[in-house]
Formats: C-alpha cells, structure tokens, sequence
C-alpha cells in the first residue's frame, strides 16, 4: 500500500478523442460493422483485439472506464455494469453454483443480503452470515462446499471494518475467493494491494459523486474477467447488467474529482463525528478512537484520503430520527434520501429504508437500532457552520 497511490494511477491514464479531443469519443452504437465475415466470426471467439461486436459484449467507452477502474484498484481488469448489483450479483453466480455455500458478513447492504438469504438458495446455493470482526468465527464457518468469502470494507449501514489482510489470508489457506465491496472507501483502502481477489463498487456512489447514474464495476485478474464475460457461459455476458456508454463517459469524467471530493467528505465527516462524540452523542465513524477497529482502519487506509464520508449517530428512537431528518432537510442541511456520496449530505434510518430486508429480529441482534442515522457527509465548505445548524436542530427536538 505505501507505494501505490490510486489517484496518481488514474490521473496517469491518458485517452485522446476520435478528433484529438482531451475526453476520449463515445460510442454511441449497440453494433458494430465488420468489413469482412471472418473479423466477425473471430470477434465471436474472442480472438479479434481492437474489434467490436455488439455492446452487451464491450464498447470502447466502457473499456476505456474499465481501464481506469482497473488501474484505481491496482487489478489486471474490470468490468462495469448498470448498477452495484449488476457487478454483485453476476460475481458472485459466476464463482457459485449448486451445492456452493458462501461465508458472508452479516452487516452488508440490503440488497446483497436479500440476494444471498432469499434468491440464490433457489439455485442450491447456501450462505453463512457472520460477524466479520471476528475472524475465529469467519473461519470456523467455511466448510468444504465454501467458495467465496463476502464482506465490505466498511459494512452499510454500521461502519463494522473488514479485516482485509487477515481475511485473504483465511481465504487463501481454504483455496476460496475473497470478494470485497469498497463502496464506502474508494481511494482510501485498496482491497486487492491486501489481499482480496475481487473488489466490487457501486459507482452510483462516490466514484460518481453527482447522484444522477446508477452503475457497478467488479475488478479483478484478466482471468476472471474474461470468464464473467465470456459468451457461453459468463454470468455478466448471459444476465446482460450492460452500461450504457453515454453513462460511463458520464462517470470517467467525475472519476477525475474523486480525489478532491473525498478528501473533503472524510474531512468534514472527522469534524462532525468528533463534535457530537463531545456533545455525548453515540456516534460511530472509523476515523474516532473509539470506534472498535479504529486501529485496524487506521492500518489499512492511505491517510490522504481519510477515513471516509460515512458515519452514524444514534439518537434513542425512529420517531427521534425521523423529526431530526425532516428538521436538517426543512433547514437546507441536506436529504433525506438513500445512498451516498452526494456533494449535499444525505441521511436515512437504515432500518426502515436501506436495510429493510433485514427481518427486524436480525437488526436488533447486529446492533442496528430505531433510532440510527446513517448520514454521508458532504462536501459543504463551511464544517463548522453546518455543525452549529445541525446542533441547534438536535437541541430543539431535545436530543441534546
């Protein structure tokens, strides 16, 4: 990690337009000509290098975003899809089939979790949810029939900090896949400089940062690329999660301001987590020393970019939450709104919004309570004036 810098590795790539413009040209087609048959039938099998078929297969705009996604994660290829689930799931089909069983962290997002408890069992495929921090309790869950090993960087919605180095080592002594969504931490932690054998993001978040596309990468050996890809049998290939290139040239273009925008969205999060842990706020962000794995993360990350945007306070009750929401939205502090890695900060209860999937019995055995709220913060210049603001609403509604 001390001697890989993503931001530099993007900031190296370099695409020239089709008229020599500084944004490489998009695509704008879903097929491709051919000036002979041949070139066709070798582009079929996979043999004709520069040559396109048809866009569900690659376009030259989602190669060029492939490129740059590849090289922000340090791994040999990528490829995008049309949300975070259109990376997740065809990842996780593709490595995973009848009688495979899957060891996953227990706090992931909601739709993970819905796709791991309630759709791939349809397909003889069981999973394990476990606490990740606890790496005797990971271990002692794989089984001979396990394939992958599941979990987040930074869990959604609690902030609980995957242990990446222990867990590729785990994985590796067991001859099974480590796959690692860094949604929460692009830039900051590099999954595969650790370990993991897969990194996975949902580019509607951070690495967008405009919340106006939704789209996913998986990032790995050309290897496992090709076969998520390949037109037999590549899960990505047969279950179609295409982007369209009109959005990846959308998302290579903010992809440049990442590393501006999260040095700021970890700077301003650090700010506010310390100011209501001193105000007696049950406040949970990896950047404070009381977070549980404060020192793990701390190991982990490249310091420049922080500890990231995410962090959550827990203010006794959903009806607490709910009034505290409306009060900060009413006062232009934000939304309330799901995901995250908005310029304007967001906020939601997760319990009832983006971990509703979780029964609710589940929730209460994680630790996720009524009254949490899961805040991305933002990009707002003046830290210090948004503290007073969301102070003053904590104080009317006799939080604080």
């Amino acid at each position: 990690m001390e001697n890989f810098n993503p931001a530099d590795r993007i900031q190296d790539l370099q695409y020239f337009g089709e008229f020599g413009g500084v944004n490489p040209s998009i695509s704008d087609s879903s097929t491709y000509t051919f000036l002979s048959a041949k070139t066709m039938f070798d582009t079929f099998e996979g043999n004709a290098e520069g040559c396109y078929l048809y866009s569900r297969h690659s376009s030259p705009s989602n190669l060029y975003l492939d490129k740059a996604l590849a090289a922000m994660e340090g791994t040999e290829s990528a490829n995008v899809s049309a949300s975070g689930m259109g990376a997740i799931t065809p990842t996780l089909l593709q490595l995973c089939g009848n009688g495979d069983h899957i060891v996953s962290s227990r706090t992931i997002y909601g739709g993970t979790y819905a796709f791991l408890k309630n759709f791939v069992p349809r397909m003889g495929i069981k999973t394990t949810f476990v606490d990740i921090t606890k790496l005797d309790v990971v271990e002692a869950a794989i089984t001979p029939n396990t394939k992958v090993l599941y979990c987040e960087t930074v869990s959604n919605p609690l902030l609980e900090v995957a242990d990446i180095a222990s867990l590729a080592k785990i994985a590796k002594k067991h001859n099974i896949k480590l796959v690692v969504d860094n949604t929460f931490s692009p830039l900051s932690v590099a999954p595969a400089k650790l370990g993991a054998d897969i990194v996975i993001h949902s580019l509607t978040k951070y690495i967008n940062g405009s919340s106006d596309t939704v789209g996913g990468v998986t990032c790995a050996s050309q290897e496992f690329i090709n076969s998520l890809k390949n037109v037999n049998d590549g899960a990505s290939m047969l279950l179609g999660p295409t982007m369209d290139s009109l959005r990846s040239a959308s998302v290579m273009k903010n992809m440049r301001t990442l590393h501006i925008r999260m040095k700021q969205h970890s700077h301003n999060a650090m700010y506010l987590a310390n100011k209501f842990e001193a105000d007696g706020i049950k406040t949970v962000y990896p950047g404070l020393a009381s977070h549980p794995s404060h020192e793990i993360y701390k190991s982990m990350i490249n310091p420049e970019y922080g500890f990231g945007g995410m962090m959550t306070i827990d203010v006794g009750s959903l009806d607490k939450a709910n009034a505290l929401m409306e009060l900060m939205q009413e006062r232009n502090l934000g939304y309330l709104a799901v995901s995250l890695g908005f310029y304007k900060t967001l906020f939601s209860a997760p319990g009832t919004s983006t971990s509703s999937e979780i029964p609710l019995e589940e929730q209460a055995e994680m630790g996720l309570t009524d009254g949490l709220i899961r805040f991305s913060i933002g990009l707002d210049n003046d830290i210090e004036r948004t503290y007073q603001m969301m102070k003053q609403c904590m104080m009317e509604l006799g939080i604080l």
